[in-house]
């Protein structure tokens, strides 16, 4: 027997909340659960507040590691992310960045091999200085005299 499914159950798309056509099914739930917790006022408070708790920890916590190695960066944008399901300020702001963020790529592929190689070489120097100086200032080791000890003796 054949599988008589449709095209929208196949590619796990179909309508939204609103009807637009073409966005997978778990944002479609997603958005018909925070629009049934919108419709009561208690559950439309809490949401905000778990909402604003959830991103403010994100956020701080990308904060915290945004000078050590890791993915600080990305967790602050994970945390706006998180509050942008709630908050129309975080949600321009998040636009704001990803609009930035698309704008750097495009500039960086529109250069020239060599200049792509000196932005990524000024990238990777950048995060190993980074990380150097985080190990060595939280951890109290010195790699690059433990490197230069080594070599000596070897």
């Amino acid at each position: 027997m054949r599988n008589e499914r449709t095209e929208t159950e196949r590619t796990d798309t179909g309508p939204d909340a609103t009807g637009v056509p073409g966005r997978p099914r778990w944002r479609q739930r997603v958005s018909t659960t925070l629009a049934l917790i919108r419709a009561n006022p208690t559950g439309r408070l809490a949401l905000r507040v778990v909402i604003g708790i959830l991103g403010a920890l994100v956020v701080t916590i990308g904060i915290v590691l945004i000078p050590l190695p890791g993915p600080g960066w990305l967790l602050v944008i994970a945390g706006l992310g998180i509050w942008a399901v709630e908050f129309h300020w975080a949600k321009r702001l998040l636009a704001f960045t990803r609009r930035h963020v698309h704008g750097w790529t495009a500039w960086v592929k529109r250069q020239s091999l060599v200049l792509r190689l000196v932005i990524g070489s000024v990238g990777l120097v950048f995060v190993a200085t980074v990380a150097l100086l985080s190990i060595k200032y939280s951890l109290g080791i010195d790699v690059i005299a433990q490197v230069l000890r080594y070599l000596a003796t070897n």
